[in-house]
């Protein structure tokens, strides 16, 4: 017969995620998923570094975060040279606890055949070359630090289905993010740093409805089972989740999120 579980034996949930009084940084944290997760983070103790390309947006984040400690950046993610202010700033009031890296471009193109050579240059300086930069000097910090952390980086159910269309290129691009982040995890794995890999289906934000009709968009709706797009606080979970110490254990790992219209 089985014996009785002693009370010493129950597993126990902790709620200790250890974001709390750290720094984080979120970039793309203009609007859309990005200002959810920053608002995220914050709710979770975090300070948070705001960064966008928009410095408006990204001060109007900062406003709108709870707790203190919190700072606005605007760059262009694509100037390399801007890494370093990044993560000074982003370190002057806590160590560096996590990363996560949202800034993205799409180019929508309704064929492969429009898609020009500085549609291509660009989604991939800014969604694939920044972002590995960004994460090798993340590791770096952490390193420097003697902590560890944690990076995410956002991918997009392109990177698996490949794309529709002129969207080609973008979804290249995605593909690219979650090869490099599963290349990275097993590089950065003996510093204590992880890396892992959130890629959305449809969200509702800007990006999601920009250049496409209504019609467009309710046929891209009609192919997921819950039938409705994502808000972006549906991503924000996740994201804390890959951050905390509750998935200390996990790295090189991407997490599919599109309602059910992508599963494999």
């Amino acid at each position: 017969m089985p014996t009785e579980i002693q009370a010493n034996q129950v597993p126990s949930w902790r709620n200790d995620s250890g974001l709390a009084s750290k720094a984080v940084i979120v970039t793309g944290a203009g609007g859309g998923i990005g200002r959810a997760t920053a608002i995220a983070f914050a709710e979770a103790g975090s300070h948070v570094l705001a960064v966008d390309l928009n410095s408006k947006a990204a001060s109007e984040t900062v406003e709108m975060l709870p707790g203190n400690g919190h700072s606005g950046f605007a760059c262009d993610l694509a100037d390399l040279s801007t890494r370093a202010e990044i993560f000074d700033l982003a370190t002057l009031k806590a160590p560096l606890a996590a990363v996560a890296h949202l800034a993205a471009v799409l180019v929508r193109r309704d064929t492969v055949d429009e898609v020009t050579e500085e549609d291509w240059d660009l989604q991939h300086s800014v969604n694939l070359k920044a972002a590995f930069f960004l994460n090798r000097c993340a590791r770096d910090v952490f390193v420097k630090q003697g902590t560890g952390g944690a990076i995410i980086n956002f991918s997009s159910q392109g990177w698996w289905t490949g794309g529709f269309g002129g969207s080609v290129a973008y979804a290249a691009s995605k593909g690219g993010v979650v090869s490099m982040s599963r290349g990275l995890a097993r590089s950065f794995a003996p510093d204590g740093v992880r890396v892992n890999v959130v890629a959305p289906g449809g969200v509702d934000t800007a990006m999601m409805r920009g250049g496409q009709d209504t019609a467009a968009l309710q046929s891209f709706i009609s192919m997921i089972p819950m039938g409705r797009l994502a808000e972006p606080e549906e991503m924000t979970g996740a994201v804390l989740f890959l951050a905390s110490n509750s998935s200390s254990y996990i790295t090189g790992a991407m997490l599919n999120i599109s309602g059910g219209q992508l599963m494999y």
